[in-house]
């Protein structure tokens, strides 16, 4: 298995008379490196991709990356690019990022183009910047690739802000990381699960996730057995609820239920919509302790408090 760290840089329009409603962000250059299961680098890809929507340079973006329109008229179309890109990448492979976002941007350059997806469902990779909170911090906090460089004392011998360089850095970076937490794998869900089958349900240390099959609607989703469930991610048991489904915000829905063997499992169900305005569900659970459990209950209480004023 090889570990494809991607870097990509994109331009945008500078109003809203220039932003495309097709494509919002235009890549226009692809940097990444292959690390093997060693952390050692055994490839290298940069390719600049000629502008085709946006042909001025977003203020931020020149700032940011120091590079000019002018060089990249002297740049490959984005499917030329691309189809080397998978080529070099080859099939045992793992994509991973510095953040959540280049996967989803990729694909939907990818589409604008008429390309074939990288995936039919979600697909597996490593947020980089999590498992360096995860291996380093809190496992919440989200640094800059660069304060990640200097925490690790890691040698700086190329400039950042370009997109072969912070591939660079990040699979430095990946490199330091214990292979232990590198099971932390995220999910991209540019194309959500359609069916029972392509649903994701996955075990880590300290939680599990599960991410559901598009629906409808909200009352759809939200009627669904294995949906509103609560599994003991351990001993598989169903689990009584001792604080049913509750939403303080009208986006997350929180339970508690109580393994006897276990404890207290908080479960947590995020709604996300598709861009066809369907569904899917987004749920984690995980063991809390009395007080988490004592401080969901008092949400719950004022959840219910601010539903009778309104119904007022």
């Amino acid at each position: 298995m090889n570990y494809i760290v991607l870097d990509l840089e994109w331009n945008q329009g500078s109003g809203r008379a220039e932003a495309s409603e097709e494509l919002q962000f235009e890549i226009i250059e692809i940097g990444a490196v292959c690390l093997n299961e060693e952390g050692v680098i055994v490839g290298e890809f940069s390719r600049l991709i000629k502008p085709q929507i946006y042909h001025e340079m977003h203020k931020i973006t020149s700032r940011l990356i120091h590079l000019q329109m002018q060089e990249l008229e002297q740049g490959e179309p984005f499917c030329e690019v691309m189809r080397a890109f998978l080529e070099w990448c080859g099939k045992e492979r793992i994509f991973c990022t510095w953040g959540p976002l280049d996967l989803g941007e990729l694909q939907e350059n990818m589409r604008y183009y008429g390309m074939e997806p990288l995936a039919e469902g979600p697909i597996p990779f490593l947020d980089v910047q999590k498992l360096f909170s995860i291996a380093y911090e809190d496992g919440k906090s989200r640094r800059a690739l660069e304060y990640a460089v200097d925490y690790l004392k890691l040698e700086k011998d190329i400039p950042f802000h370009r997109a072969f360089s912070d591939a660079y850095y990040a699979g430095k970076v990946l490199a330091a990381i214990p292979k232990r937490v590198r099971k932390n794998v995220s999910y991209d869900v540019f194309n959500p699960p359609r069916t029972r089958e392509e649903e994701v349900r996955i075990v880590f240390d300290t939680y599990a996730k599960y991410i559901s099959r598009v629906f409808p609607d909200k009352v759809s989703a939200l009627s669904d057995r294995e949906v509103i469930s609560s599994k003991c991610y351990i001993c598989n048991k169903n689990l009584k609820k001792k604080i049913r489904w509750f939403t303080p915000n009208g986006r997350h829905y929180y339970c508690v239920a109580q393994c006897d063997v276990h404890g207290l499992m908080k479960g947590k169900i995020r709604i996300r919509r598709t861009e066809g305005e369907q569904v899917y569900v987004v749920k984690t659970t995980k063991f809390i302790q009395e007080e988490e459990f004592e401080k969901l209950r008092e949400r719950r209480e004022h959840a219910r408090e601010q539903r009778k004023k309104r119904r007022k």
